[in-house]
């Protein structure tokens, strides 16, 4: 193999990270645009082994330029159908980070790809090698597949015209899943493809939660665990359902301990702060609490601003990453909006808050219509005060949350009689159900230094290792 690729090929190169410093190149990303596009073909129509390049090639990319790249690939072959087209598609993921000296991030089209100064001088100076690579590595691991054919463009006018197809192909995905709940099956699927960077992650798959890069839904892990059987996307019996809620199933619970490693042992679909679905790196979407509101904000990965709570999406995505349960955060794929059973076990809708302006308009038509417009968004709201505001202006659901809580302190208050030795300082205000192992600020706590707290926490569960207090000298 090293003697037909100017490059190594192997999975202990899956979570080689190309840092700016050693970058020659960067393909789509971010600041750029792109896609992966993978159709079934009849035999006929592909020609095996071809590679096609439209634009300039890797010989010509100056060091440290940025180009637009789209990825077509053309399947054929018996037992090739539509269904797996986004299986093998999300495979181009894995197998383009086998390449040393290669790395791509994402899906779709928000796909990112860098090319390393070390690869360069090894000789990488065109795509065609790592196309033919691709090509090699989809007939081994992926059987099914007899023919196939690949494009790839880094022309960025022949891009911008085939982009909207490519659009229209994952939209058709998507949509044929709206008919089919979790409900409906005895079946979920699994799949492992980011276990690189990703170790203890859990991805679910079921028909009312889509992967969380988005690139596969209900019916595609079917069709991959069917002709796969030993691959990355696997069948998972769901079990007994244990919270209709917040979509707990014992057979997910086996899952999580399992691949988890035992790091986790229960997990909730669709929940945002009670055992939440892990998140591995490649999420569309990061979801955060804003407790000053006891509401939840969105960020996808295309909102280059700061949230209200003053974070972008790479420091979330960073807290959030890596397979974990985080308390305050979660990942989801965009399709997941439009699931019926949207974070059900949190207050769904009515818990959304804020998001940027351009996703809310992705989206728009799945947004029930007594919140869409009580939901702020970047461009009218872009910190704490403000989204506060404009909640109470709006009256949005989350607002009876604070209602019943300040009515709820102001009771307590009442009931009490604190001596002339104590000095009460109320908090301005306490979330109705403060997630577990969420610590709230100062300025949440209204603290301003001087005088004593009182802090109420309900349904609040908190673990403390160890408190050491010391005597200021």
């Amino acid at each position: 193999m090293a003697d037909e690729f100017p490059f190594e090929i192997s999975p202990m190169f899956e979570g080689e990270r190309i840092r700016k410093d050693n970058m020659h190149v960067e393909l789509a990303g971010p600041k750029s645009i792109g896609f992966e596009l993978v159709r079934a073909t009849d035999m006929k129509d592909v020609e095996d082994g071809k590679f096609t390049l439209i634009g300039p090639d890797l010989s010509e990319m100056a060091e440290g330029s940025r180009y637009p790249v789209a990825m077509i690939y053309k399947i054929a072959g018996e037992l090739v159908e539509t269904d797996l087209e986004s299986i093998v598609e999300r495979r181009n993921h894995e197998f383009q980070n086998y390449i040393q000296g290669f790395m791509h991030l994402n899906q779709r089209d928000d796909v990112w790809l860098r090319v390393s100064k070390d690869a360069i001088k090894k000789g990488l100076t065109s795509f065609e090698p790592v196309a033919k690579a691709i090509m090699m590595l989809f007939k081994n691991e992926l059987p099914f597949i007899e023919k196939v054919e690949a494009v790839y463009i880094t022309d960025q006018a022949e891009i911008e015209k085939e982009i909207d197809n490519a659009r229209a192909v994952y939209k058709a995905r998507d949509e044929r899943t709206k008919g089919l709940h979790d409900e409906d099956v005895d079946t979920f699927y699994g799949c492992t493809l980011c276990a690189s960077f990703a170790p203890t992650n859990v991805c679910v798959i079921t028909p009312d939660r889509i992967s969380l890069c988005g690139a596969i839904n209900w019916f595609d892990g079917r069709a991959a665990a069917k002709v796969d059987p030993e691959g990355p996307q696997f069948a998972i019996e769901k079990g007994e359902l244990l919270d209709a809620s917040s979509g707990e199933y014992s057979g997910v619970n086996d899952l999580a301990k399992r691949l988890s490693s035992g790091e986790y042992d229960r997990i909730k679909l669709h929940s945002f702060f009670e055992y939440p679905h892990t998140s591995c790196g490649c999420f569309e979407v990061v979801g955060f609490y804003i407790p000053e509101v006891d509401g939840i904000g969105w960020v996808d990965r295309d909102f280059a601003g700061t949230a209200p709570n003053g974070l972008q999406f790479s420091t979330m995505a960073g807290q959030t990453g890596g397979g974990k349960q985080v308390v305050g955060f979660l990942g989801i794929g965009v399709n997941y909006f439009r699931s019926p059973k949207f974070i059900s076990g949190d207050g769904g809708w009515d818990r959304v808050v804020w998001m940027p302006n351009m996703l809310k308009q992705k989206i728009l038509d799945s947004i029930p219509e007594d919140v869409k417009d009580k939901i702020a968004t970047d461009e009218n709201i872009n910190d704490i005060e403000s989204l506060k505001n404009f909640l109470k202006e709006k009256e949005h659901p989350v607002i009876k949350r604070w209602v019943v809580e300040e009515e709820e302190t102001i009771e307590e208050e009442e009931e009490s009689q604190p001596s002339e030795a104590q000095y009460y300082q109320p908090m301005q205000y306490v979330p109705q159900q403060m997630p577990a192992g969420f610590m709230p600020s100062m300025a949440m706590m209204g603290g301003s230094g001087s005088g004593g707290v009182k802090i109420i926490l309900k349904n609040a569960k908190v673990t403390v290792d160890k408190i050491i207090v010391k005597k200021i000298e």
